[in-house]
């Protein structure tokens, strides 16, 4: 089985993968562009799960790209599989789209109020609106098409003469139970569906009835369904007959001028690595099982003249804050959903920093937070040139591809600190605007346009994931009864709060400002650092800093104080805390 070695070293995988593939190249197709594969089922929404199987080739081919190599990446639109389910929750999809099981994808109605003229292009159109976002660049082919035009012809009837052949490999596994496999964490059956990759994973594997094995299935002529058993064919003519178990429709045609029908998933997609001469495609972790489609199609390709292509076997990509993915439930978080919280850079780093072997969480929840600080520091040692090679690797792979860099925010700033600006002011521009000015007064904003687009990203996570009761409202009048109520050493760290504003009003200073506060009180220098102090000082500052949020917002908690204070503003702080 000629499976890429997925070494546990740190270094760059990508590189790895791409030496090996071009090595490959000029082996099977000396001096012919190398050609890297994914496929996609738009069978309804493409969620994050699915984008590994784009993102994988196209790393590997971007870095084919970048040394010079001619590179093609296609991504086969399997549109023109079954229509299996109805997906939950997709607006203005009920019940009765269950009538359209079992037609081809680009047959069924797309989702109310859609502005595309079939399902898979509904879902399609999605998909290639974000790969450009993300700077991925590849050639799109649509299945349908190619079956519907007779592209595969030759193919198919080939396919056919040698049905006795393919009903021997598969066979093979029919009969053999599947090994147990290693599971990296329980998955349930929508993880699993959601794992398989590129294709109609459970579909058959051809009809087996009186009249012999088939490994093509017709669409209906009257109902269009694929719910079909080819009872006669004849080799010489092509004439084929079939009839259709759902409607009793039954009809005799020649296989030589019939566009109408495809060839079953595990004999499709061997033959398409033959066709297109594909040397590297990824695929789901459960085709490390016997009698997965990779690796039938392992022995199936030979049958059409071809190769097996090299490449990983990728892990599950999961959810921080959202529930699990799978194309046939609601909610499934897609690239499109991502991109609305995150810079495409981000998002391209989350895959090309991990192996495709390493499973890995996109965030949805507060997590997102820590991953851009993890992202920004980063870009800091990749600055200073104190960033491991592999690192560097992976951010370089970030950032850009061979065509150029990818458009970024020409100001940076912290994203929590974006977060709880654009929670605070609640849509009010000129308010965000005077706040992240005042981050660093010696060099302000001269428009919020400097910190875009990560501004817009962290508003919509506010305004899309963060629940309204974790929301900051900003008390509009003093908490006089709690004033009145607060100890001398309450009231003392307030006044020393309130002395220092004026002097120390940017996010650094502040910083420095409530951070020093416990310390002065507790008889030490502001400037004090953690060594130098004992371990109740830590219990001072959380016992200072509750106080300031339920002065302010009426909570125990909420931004970062720094921020929060520049965000609320000098004269009305002062008022809040009672002077």
């Amino acid at each position: 089985m000629p499976i890429v070695a997925q070494s546990t070293e740190t270094a760059d995988w990508v590189s790895r993968f791409a030496d090996d593939v071009i090595e490959e190249s000029e082996r099977r197709a000396p001096g012919k562009p190398v050609v890297v594969a994914s496929g996609l089922s738009p069978s309804g929404p493409i969620h994050l799960g699915n984008l590994r199987e784009v993102m994988t080739p196209h790393l590997v081919a971007d870095e084919i790209r970048r040394r010079g190599y001619p590179v093609r990446h296609l991504i086969s639109w399997d549109d023109y599989d079954r229509y299996r389910k109805v997906p939950a929750g997709i607006a203005g999809v009920d019940e009765s789209w269950a009538e359209h099981i079992g037609k081809p994808l680009t047959s069924v109605p797309a989702p109310k109020g859609s502005a595309h003229p079939n399902w898979a292009e509904h879902f399609k159109a999605a998909m290639v609106a974000s790969l450009a976002e993300l700077g991925v660049e590849f050639d799109g082919i649509s299945q349908t098409e190619q079956y519907t035009s007779g592209v595969y012809r030759e193919q198919i009837l080939h396919a056919m003469r040698h049905r006795g052949d393919i009903d021997a490999i598969l066979a093979q596994y029919r009969t053999k139970p599947k090994a147990a496999k290693k599971q990296q964490k329980p998955v349930d059956e929508a993880e699993l569906e959601a794992e398989e990759g590129s294709g109609a994973a459970s579909e058959d594997d051809g009809s087996s009835g009186s009249a012999g094995y088939f490994p093509y299935k017709p669409f209906c002529g009257n109902c269009e369904k694929d719910l079909t058993t080819v009872t006669a064919y004849d080799d010489d003519s092509t004439e084929l007959t079939y009839a259709c178990t759902a409607c009793g429709f039954s009809e005799t045609v020649r296989l030589s001028e019939f566009n109408r029908g495809k060839l079953v998933w595990k004999v499709d997609w061997p033959m398409r690595w033959a066709y297109e001469g594909v040397i590297f495609e990824p695929s789901g972790v459960d085709h490390s099982s016997p009698g997965s489609s990779f690796q039938v199609g392992g022995q199936i390709v030979g049958i059409f003249g071809g190769k097996q292509p090299i490449g990983p076997m990728y892990a599950f990509v999961g959810i921080s804050g959202m529930a699990k993915m799978s194309s046939s439930r609601g909610g499934v978080p897609t690239p499109a959903d991502a991109l609305k919280i995150m810079e495409p850079q981000l998002l391209r780093w989350l895959y090309a920093r991990r192996r495709p072997n390493q499973s890995f969480k996109i965030a949805f929840d507060q997590e997102i937070q820590r991953l851009y600080d993890e992202w920004d520091k980063l870009a800091a040692k990749v600055a200073d040139s104190s960033a491991l090679p592999g690192d560097v690797a992976a951010y370089t792979r970030a950032v850009g591809t061979a065509a150029g860099g990818l458009p970024k925010t020409p100001r940076p700033l912290p994203y929590r600190t974006l977060a709880s600006v654009a929670d605070i002011t609640a849509g009010h521009q000129d308010q965000a605007l005077r706040i992240l000015s005042d981050l660093d007064p010696a060099n302000p904003l001269g428009s919020l346009d400097e910190a875009r687009p990560r501004y817009d990203r962290a508003e919509a996570w506010i305004n899309t994931h963060v629940p309204a009761d974790q929301r900051t409202i900003v008390r509009e009048e003093p908490d006089t009864d709690l004033l009145k109520s607060l100890d001398e050493p309450s009231q003392q760290s307030i006044r020393l709060l309130l002395d220092g504003l004026g002097d120390h009003w940017s996010l650094d200073g502040l910083t420095h400002l409530v951070y020093g506060v416990p310390k002065v009180q507790a008889g030490f220098s502001a400037d004090a650092t953690p060594k130098e102090l004992p371990p109740e000082i830590k219990t001072a500052q959380r016992t200072f800093f509750a106080l300031l949020y339920h002065l302010l917002v009426g909570r125990d908690t909420g931004p970062r104080l720094p921020t929060l204070l520049l965000a609320v503003g000098q004269e009305r702080v002062r008022s809040l805390l009672g002077e």
